[in-house]
């Protein structure tokens, strides 16, 4: 029987969610844990393949910062792991573990213990709507980047290609990163299919996969 592997990106997945799932709490881990599942069964539906089709659902995420660091404007010491998002970060990872069919996968993520400057600051900065001295904790953010989380993805593309243990792929994800792995994957006779949620994508990207398909609702 045909079997399909949704393969998803959970920082892109997580960002696009407050968009397109507006109406959904984004602060609720069983949620959006259930979201993950039923955007699965939705893109089944669309191709016309049973549920039983789905071989599994593979999250790649990073756990939460949970280090204590000093805010930069005023000094004062917070600690990361008593954050609300820290506590979504565990609570999703928990519920994502329950769902049948998923399979998490969990990256690094590394911090240089030092802070930026948030984007929008960057933006109101350069328009000087916000001025330098006007600068808050509030306009900063943890230095800190995912690792090893593209790498997964390459890694299990490449097993289910070599291993023929399905004959579709589904990539919910927003970036270039995966087209090394998608072309191995094209070149092994598997549909690569592409979901990103909605997001405009660069034009060349269509030559490195077979099909672009978002099952979730179009945001305005």
């Amino acid at each position: 029987m045909s079997s399909t592997a949704i393969l998803v990106d959970g920082a892109f997945f997580l960002a696009r969610y407050r968009k397109v799932w507006a109406d959904r709490d984004a602060n609720d881990a069983r949620t959006v844990a259930k979201t993950v599942f039923g955007m699965a069964l939705e893109h089944l539906k669309a191709l016309d393949r049973p549920r039983e089709a789905l071989y599994r659902i593979f999250f790649y995420d990073c756990p939460p910062l949970e280090k204590v660091l000093v805010k930069p404007i005023s000094g004062e010491s917070i600690d990361f792991s008593r954050t609300a998002a820290a506590s979504f970060r565990r609570d999703l990872h928990d519920q994502l573990r329950r769902q049948r069919k998923m399979a998490l996968r969990l990256g690094r993520l590394a911090d240089r213990g030092e802070w930026k400057l948030r984007h929008q600051a960057y933006q109101q900065l350069r328009d000087e709507s916000l001025y330098w001295d006007e600068l808050g904790d509030e306009h900063f953010e943890p230095d800190m980047r995912q690792t090893q989380v593209d790498m997964k993805i390459g890694i299990d593309i490449a097993a289910l290609a070599y291993k023929k243990q399905v004959d579709q792929i589904i990539l919910v994800a927003g970036d270039a990163d995966f087209i090394p792995a998608a072309k191995l994957a094209r070149y092994e006779g598997i549909d690569f299919i592409l979901d990103p949620m909605w997001q405009g994508i660069a034009p060349d990207l269509h030559e490195h996969i077979d099909g672009l398909q978002s099952v979730c609702p179009r945001p305005f």
